[in-house]
């Protein structure tokens, strides 16, 4: 896929922001000892190390440095664009290229925060373990993930790919995304690695102007891997198509605008 556009991304700042508040809201306190190593590589004074994992334009990072004002704050993303602008907004901040597939940490973090980000990330059940040894003892994993494949804005992403000039170009787009398993499967996944798992869903609906809102939206994350290949003519033309389809499925309520239903799940995994 080309890279993310930051901009597109935050066309909706505070509705794509409430999620990563309410993931935030649900973190207890984190240790507040360094982790322990030798002294020559972990002073004792060092500070708590907290990772926003996927941090995008740095939104999420920012709530992270407020929560946390003494801990060092690392934000980290696959895309260049993202992390310039996460770095425009948050100079104080350190922000770097990583892959959360391949992530490794200069020493044990005490908060591992992803929020929307492992949807795109394959083999879960490699990952999250993954991602809990790279914590400290008492430390945290926090992750939001949207569960949005079955809802219509995405069924119509993946009807109007298989339309059109444009099916072999788009034949591995659905794939972009990983499934979400049922959130016991997630427990049993995690809690050998945790003291304490807690799993939830929220069904997020945001008032938008209309469906041609809902594409914009759409835009700036699910719709990627479906637009990004196409070009020119044949980009408007699937975008027409796949709007053509949302009415049905968002009518018009009392004030004229569309309610766009977003069920994201919610994972807080405390490290033994």
């Amino acid at each position: 896929m080309a890279d993310w556009n930051p901009a597109q991304y935050l066309k909706f700042e505070d509705a794509r922001t409430r999620p990563a508040r309410d993931l935030l809201a649900q973190v207890p306190d984190l240790p507040d000892c360094a982790p322990d190593l030798a002294p020559d590589l972990v002073p004792e004074a060092a500070p708590a190390l907290v990772v926003d994992l996927g941090c995008g334009p740095g939104n999420s990072t920012e709530l992270l440095a407020a929560r946390f004002p003494e801990a060092e704050i690392l934000g980290l993303d696959t895309s260049p664009d993202m992390i310039a602008a996460a770095r425009a907004r948050l100079p104080g901040a350190r922000f770097a290229l990583a892959d959360a597939a391949t992530l490794t940490l200069p020493r044990p973090a005490a908060l591992i925060y992803a929020n929307a980000v492992l949807q795109w990330v394959p083999d879960h059940a490699r990952l999250l373990p993954r991602l809990m040894s790279l914590l400290a003892p008492g430390g945290v994993l926090a992750v939001q993930m949207p569960d949005t494949l079955e809802e219509p804005a995405h069924v119509a992403m993946r009807e109007t790919a298989l339309t059109g000039p444009w099916g072999d170009t788009l034949r591995d787009a659905a794939g972009a995304r990983t499934p979400l398993p049922a959130p016991g499967a997630y427990y049993d996944l995690l809690i050998p690695h945790a003291a304490r798992v807690d799993i939830w869903h929220t069904i997020y609906n945001h008032p938008l102007d209309g469906v041609g809102a809902i594409v914009d939206w759409m835009k700036g994350a699910g719709l990627r891997p479906f637009i990004d290949p196409l070009e020119g003519d044949a980009r408007a033309q699937f975008l027409e198509e796949y709007q053509a389809r949302l009415p049905a499925a968002y009518p018009a309520r009392a004030d004229g605008k569309v309610l766009l239903a977003f069920p994201r799940l919610f994972i807080v995994a405390t490290a033994r």
